[in-house]
C-alpha cells in the first residue's frame, strides 16, 4: 500500500494551500463588503478592497507558478499517477475516493494509464492474473464502462494469459488526453479567469468609490467653527 506521502507532491500541496486560503478569505471579505455598504463603515470597506486585492495577486501568482512551473508539475503527477495505477485495488475502500477520480478521468477523457496502458500491466492484482482482466474505465467498450471501476475480464484469453496489448481499451495516454482538453478548452478558461479578475477590479474600483463618498458625508457633516 502506498504511504501518504506518495500520492502527494510540493507543487500540489502548496496549490491546495492557496486555493483554501483564497476560499476562507472570499467567504470573509463577502461579510465585509456586506457589512460596510450597509453600515457605511469606511474601515470594512477598507478591507473589503484590500482581501480583494490579496485574492488578485494570489491568482495572478498561482497563474505564474503553473506556468513556469509546469514541466515539475507534469513529473510530479506522473509520479502519483503511476504508483496509483500500481497499487489500484477496488476492494480497498479507503483509497475509494482516489481510484473513483482516476476512474472518472480515464473514462471522461477516453484514455488508459498516464502515458498508455502499458503501465497497467505493473498493477500486482493483473500481474497475479496473468493480465487476464484490464481496467473498466480503460475500455472502448460501452458494456464495460456501465460499472466504471474496477477490474474486467478478458474474453477468451490466449493460452490463459495477456498483454495489454490484447485489451479493449483506449490507446491514447491520459497526459496527452489532458494536454488536449486543455488546448481545445484554452478559450474557455481564459474566458473564465478573464471575466473573474475583471469582477474582483470593479469590486475595487467600487469599494474605494464608496469609501470616498462617505468620507466626503463625512466632512460635510463637521461643523464649521
Amino acid at each position: 500500500l502506498l504511504a501518504p506521502t506518495e500520492m502527494s507532491s510540493p507543487s500540489l500541496k502548496t496549490g491546495a494551500y492557496i486555493l483554501i486560503g483564497v476560499g476562507a478569505l472570499t467567504m470573509l471579505m463577502g461579510f465585509l463588503g456586506c457589512l460596510g455598504a450597509v453600515n457605511e463603515i469606511r474601515c470594512l470597506l477598507g478591507l473589503y478592497f484590500t482581501c480583494l486585492m490579496i485574492i488578485l495577486l494570489a491568482q495572478i501568482a498561482a497563474a505564474l507558478v503553473i506556468y513556469f512551473q509546469k514541466e515539475t508539475l507534469k513529473v510530479e503527477l506522473s509520479g502519483i499517477v503511476v504508483d496509483l495505477i500500481e497499487n489500484y485495488d477496488p476492494s480497498d475502500e479507503d483509497k475509494r475516493n482516489l481510484q473513483d477520480a482516476w476512474d472518472y478521468v480515464q473514462t471522461q477523457i477516453s484514455c488508459c494509464g498516464w502515458t498508455g496502458a502499458k503501465e497497467w500491466e505493473n498493477n500486482e492484482i493483473l500481474r497475479n492474473k496473468s493480465n487476464t482482466e484490464y481496467p473498466c474505465s480503460c475500455s472502448n467498450r460501452s458494456k464495460d464502462l456501465v460499472e466504471g471501476r474496477g477490474f474486467c475480464t478478458l474474453e477468451d484469453p490466449l493460452n490463459g494469459t495477456a498483454t495489454y496489448a490484447d485489451w479493449p481499451v483506449h490507446e491514447q495516454g491520459c497526459m496527452d488526453g489532458v494536454e488536449e482538453w486543455l488546448k481545445d478548452n484554452l478559450g474557455i478558461i481564459l474566458g473564465v479567469c478573464t471575466g473573474v479578475a475583471v469582477i474582483e477590479l470593479l469590486g475595487m474600483i467600487l469599494s474605494i468609490s464608496l469609501c470616498k463618498n462617505i468620507h466626503s458625508e463625512d466632512y460635510t457633516k463637521v461643523p464649521k467653527s
